[in-house]
C-alpha cells in the first residue's frame, strides 16, 4: 500500500476535533484539488502488518485513515487487522469513490471536492466552504453537518471566508462551524 505518512497527534477537525489519533495518510488521489495537504509523490510502500505495526507504537485507539483519497487503497483486511487490535477507525473521504466490498469504518467523514458523492453512508459531511450553491448539498443526509473556511493561504481572504463561513451557518443552523485546529494550535 502507498502510505505517504503514519503520525500522532490530535484530529483537529469536524465531529472528533481535538482526539488524540493516529493517522493513515494514504498517498493517491482521484481529484488533484490545489489545497490538498497531501504531497502525492512522496510515499513508502508498506504491507498492512507494518501499518499496524506503526499504529501501535502510539497510545490512541482513534485511527484516522485519510489521504489523498484512501477508498482508491483501503481494503477490508486492513480494517478487520485495525478492528481486531481494537482501533476505532474514522475514515475521511471526497466521498467519489465506493468502499471496496467487506471495507468497515466506524465513521466516515466525506468532505466532498466535486459531485456526486457516490458513498451509501456518510456520518459527517464536512464542506470546505468557498461561496458555493450550498442547496448542491441537501440530498445528503448525514448525522452531522459540518462547515468548514477553505484555506485559501492569503489571511486577508481567510478573514473573509470565515466570517461568511460564520454568517451562513447563523442563517442556516443545520450547519456547524469547523476549523482546522491543527493549523491554529501548529499542530501536524
Amino acid at each position: 500500500m502507498k502510505i505517504n505518512e503514519i503520525f500522532y497527534s490530535l484530529q483537529g477537525e469536524g465531529h472528533f476535533t481535538g482526539t488524540p489519533a493516529v493517522f493513515v495518510r494514504f498517498s493517491g488521489c482521484n481529484q488533484h484539488c490545489s489545497f490538498c495537504d497531501t504531497r502525492h509523490e512522496s510515499y513508502e510502500e508498506m504491507t498492512e502488518e507494518a501499518i499496524l505495526r506503526s499504529v501501535q507504537c502510539h497510545p490512541a485507539r482513534h485511527v484516522v485513515i485519510t489521504g489523498g483519497e484512501p477508498a482508491l487503497s483501503l481494503t477490508s483486511s486492513l480494517t478487520q487487522l485495525l478492528h481486531r487490535e481494537g482501533y476505532f477507525i474514522q475514515m475521511e473521504t471526497n466521498g467519489s469513490v465506493r468502499l471496496k466490498e467487506g471495507v468497515e469504518v466506524d465513521w466516515i467523514t466525506c468532505s466532498p471536492k466535486q459531485l456526486p458523492v457516490v458513498l451509501s453512508r456518510i456520518d459527517e459531511l464536512k464542506v470546505l466552504y468557498m461561496h458555493q450553491d450550498m442547496s448542491q448539498y441537501d440530498r445528503y443526509t448525514a448525522s452531522q453537518y459540518r462547515l468548514q473556511p477553505l484555506d485559501s493561504g492569503d489571511a486577508e481572504e481567510n478573514k473573509k471566508n470565515l466570517a461568511d463561513t460564520i454568517n451562513y451557518i447563523l442563517q442556516n443552523p443545520k450547519w456547524k462551524l469547523s476549523l482546522q485546529t491543527h493549523k491554529i494550535l501548529n499542530l501536524k
